[in-house]
């Protein structure tokens, strides 16, 4: 009896989890779909055709917007936020794994930007800029303004790790001879490898795909999902789905790579174990 029941929750679980998927993804195969149209093919189904038309229009010269530059700037943005935020977020978590005076102001202060609405925080970094006579661009006020989300979510991951971080294997790599910066090299950073890697790809999709922080504070150059929703108002062509599937893609890709860095340190773990 306890075996059905089982059986009939895994069923009922495995069924509510297909559903959350293709609520999740289901959009997007409509994109997907229709990215295929061929050279005469429009917005909307039915479908004109099959090819790859849209696809290599794409990374042609358009009449509105810049898909390669806008690319290019967001993936060297994301790269710099993933890694200030990796950077910053160990440093925070090993600093907060001793209670010391003000640690809680400086806690709330961090976390403090994920209440207020990107779009101010957006609108306050470009003023800030304007009014201290630099022109705000998407490597500078944009950095800055991504950092402001993407540095709480990395702080709060870090906290929880070393929360559940055993502070044994420290005591026991200085038992054994081992100065502060072996312990951390060789026992801690293995150990706590995968959150960092977690805490990367966290803070790089946040800033890829970042818009309302973006809008007042990128400057003259707009990134990826700003070049996107300017060309939601001026492309007719399915170019506009071509370039949904490619960023969509890239963003499975992104994730699949981490996954496999995170099994392969996992993998190597065990083994030393």
């Amino acid at each position: 009896m306890n075996h059905e029941k089982r059986t009939l929750e895994f069923y009922v679980l495995a069924v509510f989890f297909v559903v959350f998927v293709l609520f999740l993804y289901g959009p997007l195969s409509a994109i997907l779909i229709l990215s295929f149209q061929g050279p005469d093919g429009g917005l909307t189904f039915p479908l004109n055709g099959v090819s790859l038309h849209w696809f290599v229009n794409l990374f042609q010269k358009q009449a509105v917007g810049d898909f390669g530059a806008s690319f290019q700037r967001s993936l060297i943005l994301g790269l710099m936020v993933m890694v200030v935020t990796v950077v910053v977020s160990l440093l925070a978590g090993l600093a907060f794994r001793r209670r010391f005076r003000g640690s809680s102001v400086l806690f709330y202060a961090t976390v403090a930007s994920l209440v207020v609405p990107s779009i101010i925080v957006s609108l306050g970094i470009g003023v800030v800029f304007q009014q201290s006579g630099l022109a705000p661009a998407w490597y500078s006020s944009a950095f800055g303004a991504h950092l402001t989300w993407t540095l709480p979510f990395g702080v709060l991951i870090m906290f929880a790790v070393f929360n559940r971080f055993s502070p044994a294997y420290e005591e026991a790599a200085r038992d054994l001879g081992a100065t502060p910066w072996q312990t951390f090299r060789y026992v801690v950073l293995p150990m706590i490898a995968p959150s960092l890697i977690g805490v990367g790809l966290f803070g790089f999709t946040l800033s890829y795909d970042e818009f309302a922080r973006t809008l007042m504070t990128s400057g003259t150059f707009n990134t990826l999902p700003l070049e996107i929703y300017g060309m939601t108002t001026n492309v007719t062509t399915p170019v506009l789905y071509a370039l949904g599937t490619v960023t969509t893609l890239f963003s499975f890709t992104i994730i699949l790579v981490a996954l496999g860095i995170m099994t392969m340190l996992r993998g190597r773990q065990s083994k030393t174990v």
